[in-house]
């Protein structure tokens, strides 16, 4: 029966990795435009579309949009250990529709949606990665019976035992004001992970136009909130270790679908904790703008959490030296300015070899900001960049 298990597990994976790829990066005809990156300017005939219109509505927008093709719950942390030194993670739950509420079912065993969750932890020059995989629940499945998913009342995403849950009481203030985020991958001495506590001390952040981010010329976009303020406190286990940490942690939800335009290879995104409390969420898509350009856009938010748009005026993003990483050349130090702020920074990876070797492979890292004239840090944060 355990192997029988195993196999099974084996295969389910296996299934759910290509359908997650096949899904999310269809090969278009020759001579046809791409579909965006991984697929996500492709036309979202039967979903429900994200518009300037779309209101946002707490706690229900903690939860999943069935009606969306794509969406996520993302989290950083900058952390420190007891002496000082510096470690990062990384917990992710990805829910992906295969089609619109609206189909019919494609049989008994068919999914109508497929899950995917990463975790990183890293530590110097160590960057240990994992993921997994789940299928849609059926319709008569139990919110705890379900392999992954996400609930509202009180908030809840998992996929196994991978978790990020409220330790508030329902109805006491937002719903992810007070959260426990905990995951761990590998065995014995190998094993990695983490359990942190997480508490906000600033509001939610809405992107863009009251939640509309726009992602491209032609408007394209999705629903963006952040919730940007959080401290953070527990412990991190690597190498038969476990490490006490502390620092701060910046969650992203985001909700569309079409997410991109067509032309539109893969994107820069930046988020900075400022060393005056300012935080920044900065990216560039390359393509989508005007006459072909690259698609900037930004928030600037105050120590309050009050906001300030920011679009390809008011912010510039140049790469300014790249690093061979995974066969690919990837650019690891920037110029990133917003003369308004009176902001010059030069944002750095702090290690260079950050790449996620998952089923959809990117690049995520902390990253150091210092002032361009003087040298002086003025921050920290993370960097992800996909399509190279």
């Amino acid at each position: 029966m355990r192997r029988w298990r195993r196999l099974t597990a084996v295969l389910v994976a296996g299934w759910l990795a290509t359908g997650l790829l096949l899904v999310g990066c269809e090969r278009e005809p020759a001579g046809e435009p791409r579909a965006g990156f991984a697929g996500l300017g492709a036309d979202a005939g039967g979903f429900t579309p994200v518009t300037p219109e779309t209101s946002l509505r707490f706690p229900e927008d903690h939860g999943p949009h069935p009606g969306s093709r794509l969406e996520w719950w993302y989290l950083t942390a900058n952390l420190r250990d007891a002496e000082g030194a510096p470690l990062g993670i990384q917990w992710t739950l990805f829910r992906r529709a295969l089609r619109p509420p609206t189909a019919p079912a494609a049989g008994t065993w068919a999914a109508d949606q497929l899950w995917m969750a990463h975790m990183a932890v890293s530590r110097g020059a160590d960057h240990r990665v994992a993921e997994r995989f789940a299928r849609g629940a059926g319709p008569g499945d139990a919110a705890e019976a379900r392999q992954a998913g996400v609930t509202t009342a009180p908030f809840r995403a998992w996929l196994d035992d991978w978790r990020l849950e409220s330790r508030g009481e329902a109805g006491t203030g937002d719903a992810l004001d007070r959260l426990v985020v905990s995951a761990e991958a590998g065995r014995g001495e190998a094993a990695f992970g983490y359990r942190l506590t997480l508490d906000a001390e600033g509001p939610l952040v809405r992107h863009g136009e009251g939640g509309f981010s726009q992602k491209s010329a032609d408007g394209q976009g999705s629903m963006y909130v952040s919730q940007p303020f959080y401290r953070v406190a527990g412990e991190v286990i690597l190498d038969g270790e476990r490490l006490p940490v502390s620092g701060r942690a910046w969650l992203d939800r985001e909700w569309s679908s079409q997410l991109l335009g067509p032309g539109q290879t893969g994107w820069d995104w930046f988020s900075l904790h400022l060393a005056d409390g300012h935080k920044l969420m900065a990216f560039r898509l390359r393509g989508g703008g005007e006459a072909g350009g690259d698609y900037l856009s930004g928030t600037w938010i105050t120590a309050d959490g009050e906001t300030q748009a920011l679009d390809g005026e008011a912010l510039s993003l140049t790469p300014l030296a790249t690093r061979s990483v995974a066969g690919r050349e990837l650019p690891v130090r920037w110029r990133l300015t917003l003369p308004a702020q009176g902001l010059d920074l030069e944002v750095s990876a702090r290690h260079p070899d950050r790449w996620m070797a998952t089923s959809v492979p990117y690049w995520e890292g902390a990253v150091t900001a210092r002032d361009r004239h003087d040298g002086a840090v003025r921050g920290e944060g993370y960097l992800e960049m996909t399509g190279y």
